[in-house]
């Protein structure tokens, strides 16, 4: 495994620098989230809704879903929007967040040239297709700490494979947009989320590999920061933030949002639903005993 140098440096998507709560206005809001988020065009689309409602202003902070947490246990911010949920438990445990809400889900996608060369394509075990992809693959990952990567992490374990030993993985320490222009620009192999896949499917020659498996759905939780850790974060307009998040007429844009550009929605909205049965209808069987052969 190594660190890939930036490519092509002027169309790299890059994160918000942080902003401490200190230097907020009265009124506003800082947003702690993946990148994901924000390289789909979602945020883009919502926020406007949400400031025109309630007069807040949003400030957001687009990182890797480990570093949006790490901003929460710090303080750093007053809501957070992830998709990792084993990594949010912890956070949830420790008490930095509360109030904890189910927003929407998509699913991750395995990438890679139209050739194929590491056979993977149609596969239905994402284990494996790791296991082809650590023989005969260049894989290109996120190394940022982001739920992309630690959903990464775990098909790689699935695959009984350690990645840190495979010389062909290359990390990016990039968001999700930035990563994908890198394995275009290699031609390797990637795990994406599907909405920003198809955001920035215009610039890319890549093309779904191994889709549709229940290991790879993609769950997103917001949360407020909790103010009774952290006494300076904003907790009016985190509430707000979250609710509108979850309320009727955001669910309804977010189960929209695509649709008309792609012909399909970029997430699905979940609030007020069982986890449990998201991702059920139309999943595929997994095997566990993918392995290297």
């Amino acid at each position: 495994m190594r660190r890939t140098a930036p490519l092509l440096a002027a169309t790299l998507l890059c994160a918000h620098p942080a902003l401490p709560l200190a230097a907020q206005k009265e009124g506003d809001l800082i947003l702690a989230t993946t990148t994901s988020t924000q390289d789909s065009g979602l945020l883009d689309s919502i926020v406007p809704v949400f400031r025109g409602q309630s007069g807040i202003d949003v400030k957001i902070i687009a990182v890797g879903t480990g570093a949006a947490l790490e901003m929460a246990r710090r303080g750093d911010a007053d809501a957070v929007l992830v998709h990792a949920p084993a990594a949010e438990r912890k956070y949830v445990e420790s008490g930095d967040l509360v109030e904890g809400r189910l927003v929407m889900h998509n699913d991750f996608l395995l990438v890679g040239p139209a050739g194929d060369p590491a056979g993977i394509r149609g596969l239905r075990d994402p284990a494996q297709a790791m296991a082809r992809l650590a023989r005969h693959g260049t894989f290109i990952s996120r190394g940022d700490g982001s739920g992309t990567e630690k959903k990464e992490f775990e098909l790689w374990k699935l695959a009984t494979i350690d990645p840190k030993q495979l010389p062909r993985r290359e990390e990016t320490g990039q968001g999700m947009g930035a990563t994908l222009l890198v394995a275009e620009q290699r031609q390797g192999y990637t795990l994406t989320d599907r909405a920003t896949y198809l955001a920035l499917g215009r610039r890319l020659t890549l093309v779904p590999m191994v889709e549709g498996a229940p290991s790879l759905l993609n769950i997103y939780h917001a949360y407020v920061v909790s103010p009774t850790k952290h006494p300076d974060v904003r907790l009016r307009e985190a509430r707000a933030f979250v609710a509108f998040l979850v309320a009727p007429s955001t669910q309804r844009l977010i189960a929209a949002f695509g649709r008309a550009r792609f012909g399909q929605a970029l997430f699905s909205a979940d609030a007020g639903k069982d986890e449990a049965t998201l991702g059920r209808p139309g999943r595929v069987h997994e095997r566990s005993d993918a392995g290297v052969h």
